[in-house]
């Protein structure tokens, strides 16, 4: 699969954007595990021409995360072509528009997924966009704003028309929120679909490499993109791309090794976010990374209240010490 010049190979996996989630720790953990492309958090538009400094922050990218997007979102077009002026600074390999976003904030006031009440602003500015730029530009949308609206199928040929390289579609309504099940069956009708020439990346439901497959083999899409499924266990790029090319599964690490990724990950994210921020985003992670540990509860409320960095590192230590030898999907047998 090729995104303009840059060439992925087969099977493709991308880690999702995600506020809160997807900061440069985040992801060049993803990366070391085999993500074959990261997104920063998705950023927006206003914030980033006022110089919100929280914007700005969400636009740095290590040179060793590589390909890596940006990801901006809006409801004005000459706020989102400002934006894409600053985002060009960092040199992203692509910058992708989110139409998807399902928040209540964000999509009433007609951005992310507000923008598939709005199909001809959509396109508008999907236009005015890519003739801004000489990035690639790609998009990521929903099967629609709600049941009685899901357009996906003309939207995607509309928005191939205006410009774009590439299109991620989640397999959910806006109304939908995550609620439910993905609906991959409209994302393998626009893939299959003779008109569309570009990539199409299907999302939703991604939570292993057995469901990776067998979402490339149904429905033929180019890529797939892996989200809340990868929160505490970025290790799923491995097990997935593993399955993909040789139908081998790795195993779960060993508690040892994922103590030693959680650290790794809470000592980057204070160095990107600083105290207390980087404490409070590693919460949801530290949750994932343990999940399914006999007798977890009490530590697990340490680490999720704390605010003392060397308390939360003594912790992690203590887990290494009381689970040596432990690893969940073995059934709970210390091998």
């Amino acid at each position: 699969m090729k995104i303009k010049d840059i060439d992925f190979g087969k099977y493709p996996v991308f880690l999702a954007p995600m506020e809160d989630i997807t900061d440069p720790s985040f992801r060049l953990i993803c990366k070391e595990f085999g993500a074959d492309m990261v997104y920063t958090e998705f950023i927006s538009s206003d914030g980033l021409i006022r110089e919100g400094r929280s914007s700005i922050k969400k636009l740095e990218i290590c040179e060793e995360e590589r390909p890596a997007g940006v990801q901006l979102y809006g409801h004005n077009i000459d706020s989102m072509l400002e934006a894409v002026k600053l985002a060009e600074q960092v040199n992203p390999e692509l910058l992708d528009i989110n139409f998807g976003c399902p928040v209540k904030k964000i999509s009433n006031r007609g951005a992310g997924a507000g923008m598939l009440k709005n199909i001809p602003l959509m396109l508008e500015m999907t236009r005015a966009i890519v003739n801004s730029t000489t990035l690639p530009v790609t998009v990521k949308t929903r099967l629609g704003w709600d049941e009685e609206s899901k357009n996906i199928v003309e939207v995607a040929e509309m928005l191939q028309d205006a410009g774009i390289e590439a299109i991620t579609i989640h397999g959910r309504t806006r109304n939908q929120l995550y609620k439910g099940s993905a609906d991959w069956t409209l994302i393998g009708v626009v893939r299959n679909n003779p008109a569309m020439k570009i990539p199409v990346i299907g999302n939703g439901d991604i939570t292993g490499p057995i469901v990776a497959k067998e979402m490339f083999d149904r429905y033929n899409v180019d890529g797939i993109m892996v989200g809340r499924a990868a929160v505490g266990k970025p290790w799923i790029f491995r097990q997935i791309r593993t399955y993909l090319h040789t139908g081998i599964i790795p195993e779960e690490p060993l508690l040892e090794e994922k103590v030693d990724i959680a650290l790794k990950h809470f000592r980057n994210s204070l160095i990107w976010k600083g105290e207390p921020v980087g404490i409070y985003e590693m919460r949801r992670h530290f949750s994932n990374y343990f999940k399914g540990l006999p007798h977890f509860r009490e530590i697990r409320l340490k680490l999720l209240t704390s605010m003392e960095i060397n308390e939360i590192i003594d912790t992690l230590e203590l887990i290494r010490l009381r689970y040596k030898g432990f690893r969940i999907e073995s059934g709970g047998e210390y091998l």
